[in-house]
Parts: C-alpha cells; sequence; structure tokens
C-alpha cells in the first residue's frame, strides 16, 4: 500500500487495480477543527488534478477538497456523508473522502511521499 500527499492536505491511497482513495490529512482536520459537513463528487464524474472535487465545511471554516489525480469518481464515502466527524475521529482509515479511477498514474510521481509532506509541515 502506497500513500502519497499534496501540498493541499490529501492524501491518496494507491491501489494496485488502478483506482485511489482519496481523504484529508491529519493536518487538515486540525487546523479545520470539528468537520460539520461534507460535499462529495457525484460517482462517474471524472474530474483533472487540482480540479475541486469537494467541500469540507468545520465550524472554523470551509476548504475545497481537490482531485490530487485526474480520473473518475469511482465512489463516495457515504458514511462521512452522514457523520462528517469521521474526518476528525479517523481522518486517514473511515474518514476517507472518495476514490478515483486513474486515468494517469504518471500524475502520481508528482505527488509527495511521508517524508517530503513532514518536511513540507516542517516548513510551513
Amino acid at each position: 500500500m502506497t500513500i502519497k500527499y499534496t501540498p493541499d492536505h490529501e492524501w491518496v491511497e494507491i491501489h494496485g487495480d488502478g483506482t485511489a482513495t482519496v481523504g484529508i490529512t491529519v493536518h487538515a482536520q486540525d487546523a479545520l477543527g470539528d468537520v460539520v459537513f461534507v460535499d462529495l463528487p457525484e460517482v462517474g464524474k471524472a474530474y483533472a488534478a487540482k480540479e475541486v472535487a469537494g467541500v469540507v465545511e468545520s465550524v472554523k471554516a470551509a476548504a475545497d477538497v481537490y482531485a490530487p489525480v485526474s480520473g473518475e469518481i469511482v465512489e463516495v464515502n457515504e458514511s462521512l456523508r452522514d457523520d462528517p466527524s469521521l474526518a476528525n475521529s479517523d481522518p486517514l482509515k473511515a474518514g476517507w473522502f472518495f476514490k478515483v479511477k486513474l486515468s494517469n498514474a504518471a500524475e502520481l510521481d508528482g505527488l509527495m511521499d511521508s517524508t517530503a509532506y513532514d518536511e513540507l509541515l516542517k516548513n510551513s
């Protein structure tokens, strides 16, 4: 299982079947505070990398959730829609946002590994 990160604080778990699961990082949910609403993308819709694919709202702010890679949405986390607090309590597992079928796997090369992401956090 490979996980990559974006500068916008999304994580991407790459699966061997050409799909990836996307969510927000621990840092992102810490910065947002208590998540109260998520707007998830529509299954079947295609997004380009860095295109807004959803929104997360907290008691403090609202933030866009970007598609870290290009592809078609194949699943959304209905549990997160029903209980947005999962983005806070379990952002790296049960709080995932959507799954995407990759249309350009080479885009993954432009994302950060955990070491690079940790370095980004230290320098921000």
